[in-house]
């Protein structure tokens, strides 16, 4: 399991951190098999599933976007961070399988 410990709400200065009682919802929930009859969307662009719902999580935390008053600067950002981790995962990219390789973000 993966799971993000970032900002909702908004960029840091505008949004907060995902509560910790939102994060171990989110690990107990994991651990203890409570998402297993859960839908998952695909993330499309870093291609990890996420949770339709969570015990103990609300929406807006399992999909930051419709937190961000401003959705143009949410998208910019979201596709900053996808294009920082290809931009530095190149230094490794020779050293890595092909599977590795196209497991990471695309945009």
């Amino acid at each position: 399991w993966l799971v993000n410990t970032g900002w909702v709400g908004g960029a840091f200065g505008v949004g907060s951190r995902i509560s910790i009682r939102h994060t171990r919802a989110l690990l107990n929930a994991a651990l203890t098999g409570k998402l297993a009859g859960v839908k998952f969307k695909t993330d499309p662009v870093f291609g990890f599933e996420v949770p339709d719902e969570c015990p103990g999580v609300p929406a807006e935390v399992l999909e930051p976007s419709s937190s961000w008053q401003d959705k143009a600067e949410y998208d910019k950002r979201y596709k900053q961070l996808a294009q920082r981790f290809i931009d530095n995962f190149k230094k490794f990219e020779d050293q890595a399988s092909k599977e590795v390789v196209s497991a990471g973000p695309s945009i």
